[in-house]
C-alpha cells in the first residue's frame, strides 16, 4: 500500500467540467494533500496544515449553507460576490495559494532526484507564498523548510514499492497541478486573486 493508495480521494478523480470544479470531490482529495505534510514529519509544518485546514473549513461552511449554489468553486466564488464578506473567496484564494506553493515544491522534488525537500520546498515557498506573507509569517515558513525531511526518507514513507511511488506520485501531481493552473487562471481572468475583501 502506498500514500495514493490510502487517499479519500485522488485530484485523478476530481471533476473539471465546463464550469468548474467540483466542490466537494476538492475538498476529499485535499484534506488528503494536508495528511502529505504529516509524512514530512515535522511540528514545523503544523501551520502549513492547520493554515490549509482552517480555509478548506470556509469552503465547506459556504458550499454546506446552499449547496445548490457552490456545486464548483468557481460557482462558489461567483455566488458570493455580491455579499459584504467573502470568506469563502478569500479561503480559497489562501488555499490555493498553498496548493500553488505545495505542487511547485513537490515538482521539483520528482523533477530533479538529486534536490532535497529543504531546496524544492524553500525555492517553492519563495515563488509563491513568500509574496504574500508578511515579515512575521516568512520566518516561521523558513523554519518549516529547513525541517523537511531527506527526499529519501519522504518517498519511502509514500509506499514500499518505489517504482509504484513515483508512478501514482506523477499520474497524482499532474491532476493536482491542472487543478491548481485552473483556479489560478479563474483568479486571475475575475479579478478575484486582487485580495480585496
Amino acid at each position: 500500500m502506498t500514500y495514493f493508495d490510502n487517499l479519500q480521494r485522488n485530484y485523478t478523480d476530481v471533476p473539471i467540467m465546463e464550469d468548474g470544479i467540483e466542490t466537494i470531490p476538492f475538498i476529499e482529495a485535499t484534506n488528503g494533500l494536508v495528511k502529505l505534510f504529516d509524512l514530512l514529519g515535522s511540528k514545523a509544518f503544523n501551520v502549513v496544515q492547520s493554515d490549509m485546514n482552517g480555509n478548506i473549513e470556509k469552503i465547506k461552511n459556504r458550499y454546506e449553507a446552499d449547496p445548490a449554489k457552490s456545486p464548483t468553486l468557481e460557482k462558489l466564488v461567483i455566488n458570493e460576490q455580491g455579499e459584504k464578506k467573502r470568506t469563502a473567496t478569500e479561503g480559497l484564494l489562501w488555499l490555493k495559494r498553498g496548493l500553488e506553493f505545495t505542487s511547485v515544491a513537490l515538482r521539483r522534488s520528482i523533477n530533479d532526484e538529486n534536490e532535497e525537500l529543504t531546496v524544492s520546498f524553500t525555492e517553492a515557498y519563495g515563488v509563491t507564498l513568500r509574496p504574500f506573507h508578511s515579515m512575521l509569517v516568512r520566518p516561521i515558513f523558513g523554519l518549516a523548510m529547513k525541517a523537511c525531511p531527506y527526499r529519501k526518507d519522504f518517498f519511502e514513507k509514500l509506499g514500499d514499492d518505489q517504482e509504484k511511488v513515483k508512478q501514482q506520485y506523477e499520474e497524482w501531481l499532474l491532476a493536482f497541478e491542472k487543478v491548481v493552473q485552473r483556479l489560478n487562471n479563474f483568479y486571475t481572468e475575475g479579478g478575484y486573486d486582487k485580495g480585496k475583501f
